[in-house]
């Protein structure tokens, strides 16, 4: 198995399409709104995807945050708010917001389940910073790490009840970027003791299943490489001080903070210790080159994969549906409080 993930150009596998994944046998596939016309045709292109390598768990991911970032859009797919929602209720009633985070996140994963999705590109357990980029703005849980850190617990717990898994995101911490890494390279010079307050989330959530780097610069630990492309933010920073040992995915490739081709920058994040190359746009000259420069997939990494798709589960539709309604009902009454 290719440890990367691609894109697909649109609602249906094209033919080369259907002939490149088939021998290069990727770890998985993103999803955007490129891909999503219906409930039809969605479950349609995730079922073909499954086909490809008789792969009944089969890693395919998605940007379903709510808010801004939503890739399955009303009318066809309710809407879901951003994180910023339960960080205000969370002032009035923390437990609340709690509860109402859970059900949001079990209402939206019954959603992605429906489709033949079995990961969410969620939580984010950036801690805002005041007078940073609005990158990340309102899709933030808050600007206190325990807060971030129990309301992401809670997005993760609400996912897995509905079947899909999430992903924490983005190591170690993209809440001080002064620039957004989908246009330029953020450049943080935070001293040691400041980014302790970035990596509390990611250490309190640190047996989480998945985890996605972020393209952003600190000068404290590597004044070279971005996190996605340092050895030493992911082997000392990622892997030692926040302790995680689940499945590492760079975040966009494509994005513009990061220099070189796209297969060159596969490598160098493959090189640097990360699990998973992500590549989204569909490029088919970017992903057969991705597929020419990394090496297979190691046994440390194939692992990582079985043990974050083991918890996937089926779609059950009379009942998962009925549910969702209550689950959506119960998170709009007690984000009603705030």
């Amino acid at each position: 198995m290719l440890p990367a993930i691609f894109g697909l150009s649109g609602p249906v596998l094209t033919a080369d399409e259907r002939a490149f994944f088939r021998d290069a046998d990727p770890a998985g596939y993103i999803l955007f709104g490129r891909n999503v016309e219906s409930r039809a045709q969605l479950r349609a292109l995730t079922d073909d995807l499954r086909a490809l390598h008789g792969r009944e768990r089969t890693f395919i991911c998605i940007d379903q945050e709510g808010g801004r970032v939503a890739r399955m859009k009303p009318p066809v797919w309710q809407p879901y708010p951003p994180g910023e929602r339960f960080d205000r209720l969370w002032d009035r009633a923390p437990a609340s917001a709690i509860e109402a985070m859970r059900a949001n996140a079990q209402a939206l994963g019954l959603d992605l389940a429906e489709a033949g999705i079995s990961v969410d590109c969620l939580p984010l357990l950036d801690v805002r910073e005041p007078g940073a980029h609005d990158v990340i703005g309102d899709r933030a849980l808050g600007a206190e790490p325990l807060r971030v850190a129990a309301l992401g617990r809670a997005a993760l717990d609400g996912l897995a009840r509905a079947g899909v898994m999430g992903v924490v995101k983005h190591m170690p911490g993209h809440g001080r970027a002064m620039a957004d890494s989908h246009k330029e390279l953020p450049t943080v010079t935070a001293s040691a003791e400041e980014l302790e307050r970035d990596l509390q989330p990611f250490r309190t959530l640190k047996d989480a299943a998945i985890g996605m780097t972020g393209h952003i610069r600190f000068t404290e630990w590597d004044a070279e490489n971005p996190a996605t492309q340092s050895r030493f933010v992911i082997e000392e920073i990622i892997r030692k001080s926040i302790g995680f040992a689940g499945l590492l995915l760079t975040d966009d490739l494509d994005m513009q903070a990061l220099g070189g081709t796209v297969p060159e920058r596969a490598a160098r994040a493959q090189a640097a210790g990360c699990d998973i190359a992500l590549n989204c746009w569909a490029k088919m000259d970017d992903m057969v080159g991705i597929a020419n420069l990394l090496t297979p997939m190691s046994d440390a990494t194939a692992a990582r994969l079985e043990r974050a798709l083991a918890p996937t589960t089926a779609f059950d539709a009379p009942a998962d549906m009925a549910r969702q309604a209550a689950l959506a009902d119960k998170r709009d009454a007690l984000l009603a409080l705030a």
